[in-house]
């Protein structure tokens, strides 16, 4: 393919004419599919390059450049270390003598293959490139470039190097799934020159201006060097980060409003209930003006001209599944459907079993899961497309293309943030105009409600159940152990439940945690009267719902758990919440799980157990669970910590979160411009998104213009 023909839309196989790379296939693994995508494979430096120098103006932690001869060569094999197919690896020293001065200086490469060593042990006159160091007081290069010189090249003098030498800007790429630096940096040399002149503007030039921005084409050239280097300063660097940061916001918003029109074009189911507080009588205790309150962002939603996708944002334990069943009824009391979709088995048989209780037998309700028998789920699915059953709880069975409703209204996501986008609108497609709730439990800082879950409606919960008497957390240090053990026997032997949460299933000598098999044993021998088992993943699905309705049933005094109780638990007998090695998980988790307890008219206790002393550090992050109950706060603290991407998962928002450079964290004066700008631009151009369709998947906006 001519270079006149490569455009940043092509893909990226022709950038090497069609041959077969491994490089360009494990870049295409990593979504990088056109050459496009390629900009934003950002450098970790970019930096000029100085002309050839004496050894006399070698300064540690500077660049440098030089000409050399090579006096001796050292070749240590490397025992620890091997490569591909288990190739010998070796250190290599060379060490040289300047042309220019009296000056002898060692340059260094690790972990060579027996090619490299060929190559560098025949090379007699060395032109070199890298970051100087210093090694027991004298300088030194690791792995520094290298070009071979001609005897007659060697010879010119200082001047004549310098005069024939140009700076030159050195881009240093990074490892992308095992793809060095230097290769990248080959796959980028193949992009035409002239192809950086076509890089397209996305935004309006008053925008631009307005924010006194740089072009993108200026920003990316930056970035990769493809600037002369006098213009490569720190300020036209920030700018070019800035104007990046921006973009990524800017995208995002463009993707969220994009999705907002879309689902306006659709039809809706229209629920209308003015005698939902008849439902009320279900529940033995009274609602909260915050649930109440979301209920009525509900009921407002269902009689909009476009199908409800709403957010519940609520702490622990602070009534979401009530507001879930009561929109449930309200859709089943005008003769449609309901489904609620949970991420677990377990969190799945937890709703089933407290609605069957609550529900009395006055409705339909079913249970789909994928453990079920054959027959089972037969009669399960006859039911769904019989209209017979009026409530299903389930998993991701649910989203199967056997499962059709006769006439679905209403469903529910619960722990949303488990599901990816498309398994939510499988859900929400199986009926035309159907209203769709999603629930989390971890509460979303205000950064993030703008990028990941602003295509939603949110409601927040704040306000906890009057009968909840809350949870007491203390952090257990190594010499506080018996007391905490002492207190755990009183309170299972006054009839309560524990659990004791420890981070892994087996024991891995690479990591240094507790581990299921040996905290079992160890309880069990601790308290012999008790009736203790254990919980986790890797069991079967029937193994594991047996435990929980054992523990629910009260069959079960400690139950010792892998981080698979964290959500949706709910058994009111439980007061006692136990974390061992707190600091494997992190603030959200630990505040799930603590939210385990406590949940009725018993007070819960959480205990953050460490069996050796902890880094400042993580006593810092244990302390904000100890001090603080809010979950806000907590995934405020979270964020800062983790990042967004750790905190809630990934692409569970349907929003596609491509950002490179900006954070949510550092740049949020950032964000709220970039979301001021797509409003005030849809404003003045109302027939935007008219003629345009995104699908929810692999959608791209970059290079399109606006």
């Amino acid at each position: 393919m001519s270079s006149s023909s490569l455009t940043w839309n092509s893909p990226l196989s022709k950038l090497i004419a069609g041959r077969k790379s491994k490089t360009v296939d494990k870049l295409v693994n990593n979504g990088v599919d056109h050459v496009k995508d390629l900009l934003w494979i950002l450098p970790l430096r970019t930096t000029i390059l100085p002309k050839v120098q004496s050894f006399h103006a070698l300064a540690p932690e500077s660049l440098f450049k030089g000409v050399a001869k090579a006096v001796a060569f050292r070749d240590q094999p490397n025992f620890k270390a091997r490569g591909k197919g288990r190739t010998p690896l070796s250190n290599v020293t060379v060490t040289v003598q300047d042309r220019f001065s009296e000056g002898m200086m060692n340059l260094k490469w690790f972990n060579c293959y027996p090619s490299q060593v060929k190559k560098l042990k025949e090379q007699e006159y060395l032109f070199f490139t890298g970051s100087v160091s210093e090694f027991m007081g004298e300088a030194q290069m690791i792995s520094p470039d290298v070009e071979e010189l001609t005897s007659l090249d060697y010879e010119k003098d200082l001047k004549e190097w310098q005069d024939n030498d140009k700076e030159a800007i050195k881009v240093t790429y990074p490892t992308v799934d095992g793809i060095s630096p230097h290769h990248l940096a080959g796959l980028f040399d193949k992009i035409p020159n002239e192809l950086w002149e076509t890089i397209e503007e996305p935004l309006p030039e008053d925008m631009i201006q307005k924010r006194n921005l740089i072009s993108l084409k200026e920003a990316f050239s930056i970035l990769h060097g493809k600037i002369p280097p006098h213009q490569l300063t720190p300020q036209n660097l920030d700018k070019a980060r800035e104007r990046l940061i921006y973009h990524e916001f800017f995208t995002e918003q463009i993707k969220i409003k994009l999705r907002r029109e879309i689902l306006k074009g659709k039809p809706s189911i229209h629920l209308n209930d003015e005698n939902w507080r008849e439902h009320l009588s279900l529940f033995p205790y009274q609602l909260t003006e915050d649930q109440e309150a979301a209920i009525n962002d509900i009921l407002k939603d269902f009689q909009a001209d476009r199908p409800m996708m709403r957010l519940i944002q609520g702490d622990v334990g602070s009534g979401k599944t009530s507001v879930a069943l009561i929109s449930a009824l309200i859709a089943i009391s005008q003769g449609y459907q309901a489904a609620i979709m949970c991420p677990t088995e377990a969190l799945a048989l937890q709703h089933f079993l407290t609605f069957k209780e609550l529900l009395k037998g006055k409705w339909t309700l079913d249970i789909l899961l994928g453990s079920q028998s054959k027959k089972d789920k037969e009669l399960v699915l006859a039911g769904l497309s019989s209209g017979k059953t009026q409530i299903v709880i389930g998993t991701h069975s649910l989203i199967q293309e056997s499962v059709s409703f006769k006439n679905l209204a209403f469903c529910v996501i619960d722990e949303q943030h488990k599901f990816g986008v498309d398994q939510r609108l499988k859900l929400v497609n199986k009926s035309e105009g159907c209203h769709c709730l999603l629930m989390t439990a971890t509460p979303i800082p205000r950064s993030l409600s703008l990028t990941q879950y602003g295509d939603l409606d949110i409601s927040i919960i704040k306000q906890m159940p009057s009968n909840r008497k809350g949870t007491q957390t203390r952090i257990v240090a190594p010499e506080n152990y018996a007391k905490y053990l002492s207190f755990l026997k009183t309170r299972v032997s006054m009839g309560e439940q524990a659990y004791v949460v420890v981070p892994a299933i087996e024991e891995n000598p690479e990591q240094d945690m507790l581990n299921l098999e040996v905290v079992l044993k160890k309880y069990r021998e601790y308290f012999p009267e008790f009736r203790i088992e254990g919980l986790h993943g890797k069991m079967k699905s029937d193994e594991k719902n047996k435990i929980f309705i054992s523990f629910r049933e009260k069959e079960i005094d400690i139950m010792i758990s892998t981080s698979v109780i964290e959500v949706g638990i709910n058994n009111p007998n439980a007061t006692v919440m136990t974390i061992l090695n707190p600091e494997r998980f992190g603030l959200s988790s630990l505040h799930q799980m603590r939210g385990r307890v406590g949940r009725g008219e018993k007070p819960g206790f959480c205990f953050l157990v460490n069996d050796k002393p902890l880094s400042p550090t993580s006593m810092e992050r244990l302390s904000v669970i100890e001090k603080s109950s809010d979950g806000f706060i907590i995934a405020e603290e979270d964020l800062k910590i983790r990042g967004e991407g750790d905190l809630f998962g990934r692409d569970q928002s349907g929003v596609k979160s491509t950002r490179v450079l900006s954070s949510l964290i550092h740049h949020q004066d950032t964000l709220e411009k970039a979301k001021e700008d797509v409003i005030s631009l849809c404003e003045n151009h109302p027939d935007l998104f008219s003629n345009i369709s995104l699908e929810y998947k692999n959608d791209d906006l970059v290079g399109k213009t606006v």
